[in-house]
């Protein structure tokens, strides 16, 4: 099943709650731990070149262009 095919059918379920309760019991995807998918941009929602130190949580595109303003400097 496909991440599209999955979203239409949980549009059909919404008003049979019961149903769609459990069709996301068993359907639903699964939170991921590892991989470039277990980590996204707060600020645009890319997933690959992630920055997490710090606590940032930002794509290196997203860090680039808010550095200054969260007080890293740029050594040239």
């Amino acid at each position: 099943m496909t991440a599209s095919d999955w979203k239409k059918i949980l549009k059909q379920l919404e008003s049979k709650p019961e149903k769609k309760q459990k069709f996301l019991k068993h359907n639903e995807p699964k939170k991921r731990k590892i991989g470039i998918a277990a980590n996204k941009c707060e600020r645009c929602g890319r997933f690959g070149a992630h920055i997490k130190s710090y606590g940032l949580n930002l794509c290196r595109h997203c860090f680039r262009e808010t550095a200054q303003e969260i007080g890293f400097k740029k050594y040239s």
